[in-house]
């Protein structure tokens, strides 16, 4: 058997050879240590930044939540106010209202509208007659149309063209009434605003003012009237 001699260039080569792949090995690992750990980290760093925007958007979901109860307390008090408004707004509509027809019973204001003219005249001269006042219009007689037509619903009343008032008053002297310190001679014109064929049906009633007057033989006379313009009370404000 040949003895083989191992020169020493070979071992030298060899150690280098070992050293060389021990090196290699080596690096690898610790490359790929380092990989998996900065993968670790980089992972880590995703997962905290996702964490916080996940924490985000709940809280801004939790904000958007609160501020829409917010608005519809909000809208709900508004449709409360705009209620309140629309019942106040009614309140004073009803208060112009009223006070217009306050004005206008009072004759603070000129009014126009549909209604009826009642004429009350003298009746015709009886010789045989020995009482006067028998056949003259009183102030008793003008009271009777004027309280009809109230009744019936008159908005405005006139004597003659002057306008009557809650405060108004007729006297009679002779063959002429005074209404509110003004004398009026016969006929006598009485308009009213209203509906005319209430007011005209109430003073035609059988047995009611028509018939009374013409018993008392004054001359009666009702029109009914599309249009009827009356005055304020001069110096009313």
């Amino acid at each position: 058997m040949k003895m083989i001699k191992v020169k020493g260039k070979h071992v030298v080569l060899s150690l280098v050879s070992l050293v060389l792949g021990f090196m290699m090995a080596f690096s690898y690992h610790l490359t790929q240590k380092e990989a998996k750990l900065e993968h670790t980290n980089l992972s880590g760093k995703q997962y905290e930044r996702t964490l916080k925007l996940r924490n985000e958007l709940i809280a801004q979901k939790e904000t958007n939540r609160k501020l829409t109860e917010e608005l519809h307390l909000k809208q709900d008090k508004v449709l409360e106010n705009e209620k309140n408004l629309s019942k106040e707004a009614q309140v004073y509509l009803t208060f112009a209202e009223d006070a217009e027809k306050y004005r206008m019973f009072l004759g603070k204001v000129k009014v126009k509208g549909k209604g009826v003219s009642v004429t009350l005249a003298d009746g015709a001269y009886d010789p045989k007659e020995e009482n006067i006042n028998n056949y003259l219009v009183h102030e008793y007689h003008v009271f009777k149309v004027i309280n009809e037509l109230y009744i019936s619903g008159a908005a405005a009343i006139a004597v003659n063209g002057q306008r009557l008032t809650s405060h108004s008053y007729i006297l009679c002297t002779g063959p002429v009434i005074t209404v509110d310190g003004v004398e009026h001679p016969a006929p006598f014109v009485i308009t009213a605003i209203g509906d005319p064929d209430v007011l005209s049906s109430a003073l035609n009633l059988t047995g009611g003012v028509k018939d009374q007057l013409v018993n008392d033989n004054i001359v009666f006379t009702l029109e009914k009237k599309n249009e009827i313009i009356l005055n304020p009370i001069l110096g009313s404000s």
